[in-house]
């Protein structure tokens, strides 16, 4: 309370804290930053290299409390004193689809198993293993759990051992892994505190998260992330990720030049491009847009390009005109809702958006919000509302899916960016030559 603010310990991992578009976002960081907020202090994040290392760091003072998917065990109750649970989840045992389903832990005999090093799935297979004759694994220090999802994925490994609900964060994520089955056991999660004669801290934790069960506020922040990633199912994330491996990196170097000439975010311009191509520079419509970006001749032309399909060429172009619509959005607008705008109007054009803007004043919404904007753009499909806009008919459904996707393109491209995500570095450094500069 002197100091103003705790510090979190955790691990960087979309079931914990990562980077999002918008600043520090996952699961434990926004209920820890709400407990925070309750007992009238900011949060400051400190993340552990290693799983194995945040109980050292609770020890030597460098954070009041760890959130990072903790189980609640026997042996770890002798090391830390536990808030209250949370969370109870089911570890399961993922594999990878079209391989042999695995049943029961003697199942995993034989086979290529990894799991984090310090876990309580090491606990567990160690306590198995005593009964299971040839049961062994590896214990992985300085991995999150992601590097192992995608090692099985990759057919690297044939399994690993995961909570359900990491698992349920993650799995969109890994389209190709799957839960072979579940133990039984639910497993408790719960922050950890240092075991120590003032208990403050805690008793604060246990009548905020009291508080928090009753009036919804932790199930609100559990759903956060489970929603988002329903959604990103939604818009074909087993193409987006077999892209991100296969075309993206070569473009990175590109979208990073570009994005730097215009003072604009790569990894947006390059959730346009896939929305508009999925980064294919020879993409053609029959309406005759092309490349990368597909643009019309007559903007290709006005943007002063010589080939569309030269993804360089095509790039600017769609940055260039990107920004020409962000410029009409009016001043007082801020972001993101600026962006959002500025991409429907790329999408569906100035006029449309315009007359969704007006239509969403007509009807009580702000249109210098964009929620209220995007919930308008359908309504141009209705001649009861286009015949009396002053552009007329417009597939504002279409503008709507169109920015939508590139938001859910944008925060996966974000987050895999921003902790050096093992499914694009390994990607980048699978295809691009090794003087060629990849994503910061």
């Amino acid at each position: 309370m002197q100091r103003g603010h705790l510090t979190l310990l955790t691990r960087n991992g979309a079931s914990s804290y990562f980077l999002g578009a918008e600043g520090d976002t996952g699961p434990e960081y926004e209920l820890v930053r709400e407990f925070a907020e309750f007992i009238g202090v900011d949060v400051e994040v400190r993340v552990a290299e290693a799983f194995s290392e945040l109980s050292g760091l609770l020890r030597e003072d460098q954070g009041e409390l760890i959130a990072a998917n903790l189980t609640r065990t026997p042996s770890r109750e002798k090391q830390f004193r536990f808030g209250p649970d949370y969370d109870e989840t089911l570890i399961e045992v993922v594999y990878r689809r079209g391989q042999q389903k695995p049943r029961e832990l003697a199942d995993l005999v034989g086979q290529r198993v990894a799991v984090i090093a310090g876990s309580s799935y090491e606990e567990l297979l160690e306590i198995a293993s005593q009964s299971i004759a040839g049961l062994t694994w590896e214990s992985r220090q300085r991995v999150g759990m992601e590097d192992l999802l995608l090692e099985v994925a990759q057919g690297d490994l044939d399994a690993t051992l995961v909570d359900s609900s990491i698992f349920s964060v993650n799995r969109t994520f890994y389209p190709r892994l799957d839960t072979g089955f579940s133990l039984e056991q639910a497993q408790p999660h719960a922050w950890a505190f240092q075991r120590d004669d003032d208990d403050t801290l805690v008793q604060q934790a246990d009548l905020f998260l009291t508080l928090a069960r009753e009036n919804g506020q932790l199930a609100a922040v559990q759903n956060q992330f489970k929603r988002r990633a329903h959604q990103l199912d939604q818009v074909g994330m087993y193409q987006f990720l077999k892209q991100v491996r296969e075309r993206l990196p070569v473009y990175i170097p590109v979208f990073q030049d570009v994005a730097n000439a215009y003072d604009l975010d790569w990894r947006l311009l390059a959730a346009v491009g896939y929305q508009e191509s999925h980064w294919d520079p020879d993409a053609a419509s029959p309406t005759g847009v092309r490349g990368l970006m597909m643009l019309t001749q007559r903007t290709a032309t006005q943007l002063g390009l010589r080939d569309r399909t030269d993804p360089e060429q095509s790039i600017d172009g769609g940055a260039r005109y990107i920004l020409r619509m962000h410029k009409r959005i009016p001043d007082r607008i801020p972001e993101p809702d600026r962006t959002w705008m500025a991409l429907a109007a790329y999408n569906m054009g100035w006029g449309h958006l315009e007359d969704t803007r007006v239509l969403t004043q007509r009807q009580g919404g702000d249109p210098d919000v964009w929620k209220d904007v995007s919930e308008r753009l359908p309504l141009l499909m209705q001649e009861k509302y286009y015949s009396k806009a002053r552009y007329g008919y417009a597939r504002g459904l279409e503008a709507q899916r169109y920015v939508r996707n590139i938001r859910n393109y944008f925060d996966i491209l974000v987050w895999m960016d921003t902790r050096a995500h093992p499914m694009l570095v390994a990607a980048s450094h699978r295809i691009l030559p090794a003087d060629t500069p990849t994503a910061p």
